[in-house]
């Protein structure tokens, strides 16, 4: 029988959990933490595990299972790292915010916005799931990210935070015209009301995207 590793990685935490588990494991990330250091700290949280497939979700553009740019809100050395070889077994790597939009899939056309460290976003239709960079769009006098960040929340305080996000969510709803709209994120819980069409998604659906990577039918695929 075999068993996926799912790895969500972010800009504040490395969280992990194997298939047959109910609890995950996490670890502090940050600006400098690298790939390698990554992987250490990865084997260090899944001891006493065992599998033999895993799934990465990186917080950075992902094409064809290859990070193509470093993170934003991580150190270097991402672009290029053999992640299958550093844990000796076959790894698929994409993008954070895709695999938590694949764990929260419910059918129809649907938006993934993460509110976390930065904005995550990912859209799923049609049978697959198409990573985004939502979060770069101009907005005022900055990006999207620059304004639902978690950077922004703890520089404009939660209720102007909580009008962005109402603003932003609003915005790219009426762009791309999705059945609904899935607020996740570390953050997400920190609204005190959902924007119109939308519904809270919750952390561990990354790990259900993980192991969703290798399911032979999957809901949708990523791109």
């Amino acid at each position: 029988m075999t068993s996926v590793l799912a790895v969500d990685v972010g800009g504040s935490h490395v969280k992990a959990l194997v298939e047959g588990k109910s609890e995950p494991r996490r670890a502090d990330s940050g600006p400098r933490m690298t790939a390698e250091q990554m992987v250490t700290t990865l084997l260090q949280l899944a001891e006493g595990w065992s599998w033999d497939r895993a799934s990465i979700g990186i917080p950075s553009p992902v094409h064809g299972g290859r990070v193509v740019s470093e993170p934003i809100n991580l150190g270097e050395g991402w672009v290029g790292f053999d992640y299958g070889g550093a844990l000796g077994v076959p790894a698929r790597v994409v993008n954070d915010a895709a695999m938590q939009a694949l764990g929260s899939y419910e059918g129809g056309t649907m938006l993934f916005l993460g509110l976390g460290t930065g904005l995550g976003s990912a859209l799923v239709a049609g049978g697959f799931v198409q990573p985004m960079e939502l979060g770069h769009f101009p907005y005022r006098k900055g990006t999207y990210e620059d304004y639902v960040s978690e950077a922004a929340l703890e520089r404009l305080g939660k209720k102007r935070w909580r009008a962005h996000v109402a603003e932003v969510v609003a915005a790219l709803r009426a762009a791309v015209e999705p059945d609904y709209v899935v607020l996740g994120g570390g953050n997400a819980d920190k609204l005190r009301e959902l924007p119109a069409g939308t519904r809270l998604g919750e952390n561990e659906n990354a790990f259900i995207g993980g192991f969703r990577l290798w399911a032979a039918d999957p809901p949708a695929r990523i791109l």
